[in-house]
């Protein structure tokens, strides 16, 4: 069943945070390390995306907690695999093996995943290539004291992505999630780079989830864009779904889902934190009370896909899919925008 049928017949569940996850293992930095890069010159415990290649047992142990909690799409371990971002740990000629080991981690856990009874059951999930929105921006300068500055140019973001993107799909993904945007010039890039791979590479386009983040009560992301502006920017993309994921809990981010569902003429998505963070970083939510918001949405026609980001653990993504398997999907407007 490709992923549209699925989505014009049910709501369908994204998994919950991984590095939330990683931190229950309490590895160190041996565990980030391993045989292969035991001598590496610098500290690389941090690095959640190279455990893909370090300790893959451990993010293919998670996919499975994801999956066995009911949900329809697993996200990779590649929110920081781009040259660019690894260039924090000097491992940016490591970009493409990581997706591509990412991507088979995935692809692995859903194998073995489909062969179970519930999976034969389910029959169907999908695997979402992450792009997260790099440690850089296009949109804003890190010098306070020169405005016009930038630190990376859009054709290095966009080249940077492309690498990603390769990697991610000739690992196996089905879908490619671009994620967290705070700097819809960063999206831009990104989007540029999935139509430029796939016209030369040939092989039929995958559909682009796009999701965003709204920083604040101001509603608008980082770079100062509102939501609908956010949508009108990306929408040329002809994305599967967008929507709005990090930032805020599930009680701040309504008003915000509940206005996308009137404007996007794609699926929505939205994947809240477990709450706002307290005062020691922690989420408190309980998994109850985040499946409580996510159903309201889905119960008043807000989204199509739901989920969680940080702080959410599969047992969140159990109660939020318990609490919409029996709830219709939102159903498009026929027109979203007069432009």
């Amino acid at each position: 069943m490709i992923i549209q049928e699925a989505l014009e017949k049910r709501i369908l569940v994204i998994d919950g945070a991984m590095g939330t996850m990683i931190q229950r293992y309490k590895l160190d930095e041996e565990d980030f390390r391993a045989e292969r890069f035991k001598d590496w010159h610098q500290d690389v415990k941090g690095n959640n995306d190279l455990l893909s290649i370090t300790r893959p047992d451990i993010i293919e142990q998670i996919h499975t907690q994801y999956l066995e909690a009911g949900a329809d799409i697993l996200e990779t371990n590649t929110f920081s695999s781009t040259s660019i971002a690894q260039a924090d740990y000097d491992m940016s000629n490591l970009a493409y093996e990581l997706n591509v080991a990412s991507a088979a981690c995935a692809r692995k856990a859903v194998d073995k995943y489909l062969q179970t009874p519930a999976g034969k059951e389910k029959a169907m999930v999908w695997v979402a290539g992450a792009i997260g929105p790099l440690n850089k921006t296009l949109s804003l300068s890190p010098d306070v004291n020169n405005p016009g500055y930038r630190a990376v140019s859009f054709d290095e973001v966009a080249q940077a992505y492309e690498e990603q993107i390769k990697g991610l799909v000739d690992g196996g993904v089905d879908l490619l999630l671009i994620e967290t945007i705070f700097d819809t010039l960063n999206c831009k890039a990104a989007i540029y780079a999935i139509k430029n791979f796939f016209q030369k590479d040939g092989r039929p386009e995958l559909p682009i989830m796009i999701s965003g983040t709204i920083t604040d009560a101001s509603g608008r992301t980082l770079s100062g864009q509102t939501l609908e502006a956010f949508y009108v920017s990306v929408n040329h993309a002809n994305p599967l779904s967008v929507g709005l994921n990090c930032a805020l809990g599930a009680s701040e981010m309504r008003p915000y889902i509940q206005e996308l569902s009137t404007i996007a003429s794609c699926y929505t998505s939205a994947y809240p934190n477990a709450g706002l963070p307290n005062a020691m970083g922690e989420y408190d939510e309980t998994p109850d009370q985040t499946a409580h918001f996510l159903e309201n949405w889905a119960a008043n026609g807000f989204v199509n896909i739901v989920g969680g980001c940080c702080g959410t653990t599969p047992d969140h993504i159990k109660h939020i899919a318990d609490s919409v398997k029996k709830l219709k999907p939102r159903k498009r407007p026929e027109v979203a925008l007069t432009l």
